[in-house]
């Protein structure tokens, strides 16, 4: 395998494609069949082997453009790839790494001396000698620009998303309230592969399941006639609960930094959990699955906090409007997820509503910003509210909320 296919598949998976090792062996045998002469026909080729969805081919059409780029042909080439592989270009991170690992792969293409040479024949003065000084001065202004292509293209590929992936990585764990704009820009890219991810890993969970047991004693008497010959497999098949979420938001002004972070996942929810009811409230409460399943984001969000945001919290009245309004949607099935700091502006928290509600359902999980320490301090009712809930934590970042949900949706493994 050719360290070039090795770098492609590498600059991939940074660049989001999840290519396998079996994926990258077919890479390696489809390269040998076609080779490198006919680039487009290899794109193509590669782009089969390597990307299993519509989104993937895209990511690979584009890799492949940067990453074959600005590469000349023939031994050039081959010296370029040996001089960036012996000083791990693609190792490069930062933009101000970017002159150092030229000059790197300039020395490991043995400038030193064609310098050395160039400056010899600058010190004499012979006719013949000006034209190779200008002959070597071409030279390495070519090998110069060619290096400093190839290093450009390789932290574009390598250095620009690792770079992105860090900087998302600290967003998802930043506490939700010190999330400035370009965060909430490198969320929604974060979310929406937190969800897919949750829906793959519980979707593949359910097909698991759903292949059953091998029953011994009804296989065994089903092939009787076969002289105990296993042909006709029968299977214990026990009956497991779909996932289903109701998601109650608090979205009044005690949670107004949190509130865009948690519309945000629950937006994304909605396409990777087959029955996801979503409601939010301050002081009513309000079913916003529609806006959030049929609405840009940026639209369901204005929408809702201007219709649903603008009030004081009342918990107790939100647990009536639950109940009185959209009892049918919790059932025995149903994990009821609160998502709120439990401060109820001293209205009456109706802990024998919510008593009920969570009686119906299969768990109640409730994810509050705050931290334990002020739980039940001023008007908090989340001392009330805990001995009610099948699980209760402090939740502050990406990271909390997708491992909450994770955990929740584990429920009905």
């Amino acid at each position: 395998m050719t360290s070039s296919l090795t770098g492609f598949v590498r600059a991939l998976r940074i660049a989001g494609v999840p290519v396998s090792t079996a994926e990258t062996i077919d890479a390696s045998h489809t390269l040998r069949l076609i080779g490198w002469s006919d680039r487009s026909n290899l794109k193509e080729a590669l782009g089969a082997v390597l990307a299993k969805s519509d989104e993937a081919k895209a990511i690979h059409d584009r890799v492949f453009d940067m990453y074959f780029s600005s590469q000349p042909a023939g031994d050039l080439q081959m010296t370029l790839q040996q001089a960036a592989d012996q000083v791990g270009v693609d190792e490069i991170r930062f933009a101000s790494q970017e002159s150092f690992y030229v000059r790197q792969m300039l020395s490991a293409m043995g400038i030193e001396k064609l310098e050395a040479q160039l400056l010899k024949r600058m010190e004499e003065s012979t006719a013949d000698a000006r034209t190779e000084a200008e002959a070597l001065s071409a030279e390495r202004e070519q090998l110069t620009a060619h290096a400093r292509a190839w290093v450009a293209q390789r932290f574009e590929l390598f250095g620009m998303p690792a770079t992105e992936n860090f900087m998302t990585e600290v967003a998802v764990r930043r506490p939700l309230g010190r999330m400035g704009p370009q965060d909430m820009q490198r969320m929604k890219a974060a979310v929406t592969r937190m969800a897919k991810r949750l829906a793959q890993k519980h979707s593949q969970r359910q097909r698991i399941r759903m292949a059953g047991r091998i029953d011994l004693r009804r296989t065994l008497k089903a092939n009787a006639g076969h002289d105990g010959v296993p042909f006709d497999l029968h299977f214990k098949h026990r009956r497991r609960d779909k996932p289903r979420l109701v998601v109650v938001c608090d979205v009044s002004g005690s949670v107004v930094a949190h509130v865009r972070f948690v519309l945000l996942f629950l937006y994304a929810l909605q396409g990777a959990v087959a029955d996801v009811r979503s409601f939010a409230f301050s002081h009513r409460l309000f079913d916003v699955s529609a806006p959030l399943s049929q609405l840009p984001f940026e639209e369901a969000m204005n929408l809702i906090l201007k219709e649903v945001g603008s009030g004081a919290t009342d918990y107790g009245q939100a647990w009536l409007d639950l109940q009185q309004l959209h009892a049918d949607c919790i059932d025995k099935r149903t994990t009821l997820l609160v998502l709120g700091d439990g401060r109820s502006n001293q209205t009456n928290p109706r802990l024998d509503i919510f008593a009920q509600l969570a009686d119906r359902a299969k768990r109640v999980v409730w994810l509050c910003n705050e931290p334990p320490v002020r739980w039940g301090s001023g008007d908090s009712c989340m001392l009330q509210y805990r001995p009610l809930c099948s699980h209760l934590t402090h939740c502050t970042s990406a990271a909390d909320l997708d491992r909450a949900i994770d955990e929740a949706l584990g429920a009905y493994a």
